[in-house]
This record gives C-alpha cells, sequence and structure tokens, in this order.
C-alpha cells in the first residue's frame, strides 16, 4: 500500500502575528501553505514538521503556530528544532496517533504506524552552548540501534539537524548532529527497509546519500539559506528561493520526494 506525507520545516513562528525574521512574515507564509496542503490533489496521510515550529520559544508563538496547524485536515507530527523547546511542544502542539519512547517531557521522541511503514522521531536538541549544532544523546542513539533492525517494516527517520557532512563550510562547521556519523553507522543494519532520514534546518531542498542512505531536506515554509562548497561565509538568505514544502510518496519497493515551492504571500 502507498502512504503519502508531506514534509514541511523551519517556518520560525514568532510571537505576534506582524513577526518579521529576515525580512520575511513566517506567520503568513504558514497560513498560506496549510492552506496548500489542504487543498492538494492528492490527500497525504500526515504531515511532519522537522523543527524550528517557532523563532524562538514562547507560550504566544507556540499558541499561534498551535492555532494555525490546527486548520490541518490530516494529522501532523513535530520534531524538536534548535528554536523549539521539546516540553513546549508536547503542551501546545497536538499530533496524530503515536507512542512516545520516553516519559521525559524535555524529549520529544516517539514512534508511529501508518499502514504497515514505521515512522521514528528523534530528538537531537542539545544544549544551547552548541547551537546550532545538535547531538544524539546515548538513549537516542540506543533507540534507533533498538529500531534499526534488518528485518521489520519499511521505516522512515525524522530529525532536525543533518547528520553528514554537506560540502559546504559553514554548514558542516555549524548545522551538523555532532555525532552524527554515529546515527549513520546505527542505522546501516536497517538500509535495506530504511526508506531515508528526512530533516530540515539548513533551509534548502537537498539529498545526500551514503552507504546507501538517502537523507533529504525539506525546504523551510519561509526563507531559504545559501551555502556554496567554497563558501566560508555565514549563511545568508538567498531572495531568490520561494519557500516550500515536499511531497513524499512512499511506493512498495520505491520512495519519491518532490520539492514544491510557493509564493511568498507579503
Amino acid at each position: 500500500m502507498t502512504v503519502y506525507f508531506v514534509h514541511i520545516s523551519d517556518t520560525h513562528i514568532g510571537p505576534t502575528e506582524d513577526y518579521r525574521r529576515h525580512g520575511y512574515a513566517p506567520l503568513r507564509c504558514v497560513e498560506k501553505l496549510v492552506d496548500i496542503i489542504n487543498e492538494l490533489p492528492q490527500r497525504p496521510d500526515f504531515v511532519i514538521h522537522t523543527g524550528d515550529v517557532v523563532s524562538d520559544p514562547s507560550d504566544a508563538a507556540y499558541a499561534l503556530a498551535s492555532a494555525v496547524f490546527a486548520r490541518l485536515e490530516v494529522p501532523i507530527y513535530y520534531v524538536t528544532g534548535n528554536h523549539d523547546n521539546s516540553a513546549d511542544i508536547h503542551h501546545f502542539l497536538p499530533m496524530g496517533p503515536k507512542n512516545n519512547v520516553t516519559a521525559d517531557r524535555d524529549t520529544l521522541s516517539y514512534v508511529f504506524e501508518v499502514r504497515g511503514e514505521r515512522f521514528l522521531v528523534l530528538d537531537a536538541r542539545g544544549p544551547d552552548e552548541i547551537d546550532p549544532q545538535g547531538i544524539l544523546s546515548a538513549e537516542q542513539i540506543a533507540l534507533v540501534h533498538s529500531e534499526a533492525n534488518p528485518t521489520g517494516p519499511p521505516l522512515t527517520v525524522f530529525c532536525h539537524f543533518p547528520a553528514l557532512p554537506m560540502n559546504s563550510p559553514w554548514f558542516d562547521a555549524n548545522m551538523l548532529i555532532q555525532n552524527g556519523m554515529g546515527l549513520h553507522q546505527a542505522l546501516l543494519p536497517a538500509r535495506d527497509r530504511l526508506r531515508g532520514v528526512f530533516h530540515g534546518h539548513v533551509h534548502q531542498p537537498m539529498q545526500t546519500m551514503r552507504d546507501g542512505i538517502v537523507y533529504t531536506c525539506a525546504p523551510s515554509a519561509f526563507a531559504a539559506f545559501n551555502a556554496w562548497p567554497n563558501s566560508i561565509e555565514d549563511a545568508v538568505m538567498d531572495p531568490d528561493f520561494l519557500p516550500g514544502y515536499s511531497f513524499v510518496h512512499l511506493l512498495p519497493g520505491q520512495t519519491i520526494v518532490h520539492h514544491h515551492t510557493f509564493p511568498r504571500p507579503k
């Protein structure tokens, strides 16, 4: 059976409706994106948001996020980004059916299943001192080892931070999971049933493949970073890239990812 989901990321909703970041209005983009998802010609089974739901964790920002995503006509799931707080996501943002793998409200890690497909959400939010990098705790790595068996249903993994280098000096120095290679090694036994690892954080649609495992990033829902292999400058916003999302097809024996853009509202 086929499962469809929409992958969104890095919405960066602020504490007020007129909040702007990098000159753009994130909430207006999210409102437009919710309308687009509700009107898609193929109804997705769920939406996954791979983190940075808000720009700074506050009750006001999460209340706005909760209100706009409540308009979705399909279930939504969240991943903790470096701008997020896991306890706040637990408190403010309802999700579809899932099984939490920890009782710790400061960690957002869980599994869920849709028509025989298994989905694992990891929390790599580290201490503020390493921000914007991430790190997986020993418990999270152990969870991956327990899930990534050679046999079992098709498996998809969601996290916020990229695990592997991206051949961009600024990204590779600042944006990765510090022990991302440990995650990669833990996933290797499951690569024959692994659909892929889907992440956000770098505000660009991109794919990385290593050892038969594909890592896919969704575009930001409001603004894109610009980073090239030989650039040592900080990543800056690229006005030529529109906000976007990914539409993912999980067919028997095949995975298809379409990246889409939409006009940025004023």
